[in-house]
C-alpha cells in the first residue's frame, strides 16, 4: 500500500515538473500571472502528496526502530531528535535570512554598527544550537 502510494505521488510530481517544463519550452509560461499559476499546480500537488506519504511512512518507521530497540518508544525519540534539529535549523535559516539581510542594508548605512549586527544574527543562528542540544538529550534518553 505505501509503495503504491510513493509510486503515485513521484508519478505526481514528475508529471507536474514535466507539465512546467513542457509551458517554459514552448514560451507559453510568461509573465508573473502564469508562472503563479504553473507554481500554484505544482504546489497543489506535491505538498498534499508529500503530507500523505509522510502520514503513511511515519508509522512504519516508528514501528521497525522500535522492533530493533529495546525501548518500545524508541523509534517516536528518534523522530523527536530528528525534527527538533531539522524543525530548528530550518527556523534558524530563516531568522539568519532575514537579519542577516536587514543587517546588510544597515551596515552599508552605517559601517560602525557592524558590531551589533553580528551579535543579532549570531542569536538568530543560536536557534540552530539550541535544536542540536534538544535532540543531543533526547536521544541520551532513548
Amino acid at each position: 500500500m505505501m509503495y503504491l502510494f510513493l509510486i503515485i505521488v513521484f508519478a505526481l510530481v514528475v508529471g507536474t515538473v514535466t507539465y512546467g517544463l513542457i509551458q517554459k519550452s514552448k514560451n507559453e509560461i510568461e509573465g508573473k500571472k502564469k508562472v503563479r499559476k504553473a507554481l500554484k499546480i505544482n504546489l497543489g500537488v506535491f505538498i498534499p502528496a508529500m503530507m500523505g506519504a509522510v502520514v503513511l511512512m511515519i508509522p512504519t518507521a516508528a514501528h521497525a526502530a522500535s522492533e530493533t530497540a529495546a525501548n518500545p518508544a524508541a523509534g517516536l525519540g528518534y523522530l523527536a531528535a530528528a525534527l527538533s534539529t531539522g524543525l530548528a535549523t530550518v527556523g534558524a535559516g530563516y531568522g539568519v535570512g532575514a537579519v542577516g539581510s536587514s543587517a546588510l542594508g544597515a551596515v552599508s548605512e552605517d559601517p560602525s554598527i557592524l558590531g551589533k549586527t553580528l551579535i543579532y544574527v549570531g542569536l538568530a543562528e543560536g536557534i540552530a544550537i539550541y535544536g542540536l542540544i534538544i535532540s543531543i538529550m533526547i536521544l541520551s534518553r532513548i
